[in-house]
């Protein structure tokens, strides 16, 4: 008998992108001290996406600092709608990115 993956034995790629289809990503902005913006994306499943590397990716493209921590990622700044466009260029389902706020 052959080695069947979480997807039923479907192609990896297939499988990667059935599994970014099934997130339900949720945008928001955060007040901090100081009245400094933090935008927080979470929704995004650590196990099956490197969280860090996804906020190394968006750090780089947007120019600003953040982390990745307690499941989510933060990000300096109010860069909500650039989030957006950015997470559905990495092949996220737009229908699935909601943006609170």
């Amino acid at each position: 008998m052959s080695d069947f993956s979480l997807c039923g034995g479907l192609p990896p790629e297939i499988c990667e992108q059935l599994s970014a289809e099934e997130q339900i990503i949720k945008i928001r902005l955060e007040k901090r001290r100081f009245g400094r913006e933090v935008t927080i994306i979470e929704g995004i499943n650590e196990k099956e996406f490197d969280l860090k590397k996804l906020a190394s990716e968006l750090k780089s493209r947007l120019a600003t600092g953040g982390t990745a921590k307690n499941g989510r990622i933060e990000l300096q700044g109010d860069h909500r709608h650039r989030v957006k466009k950015i997470l559905v260029e990495l092949g996220f389902p737009e229908e699935n990115i909601t943006i609170i706020g």
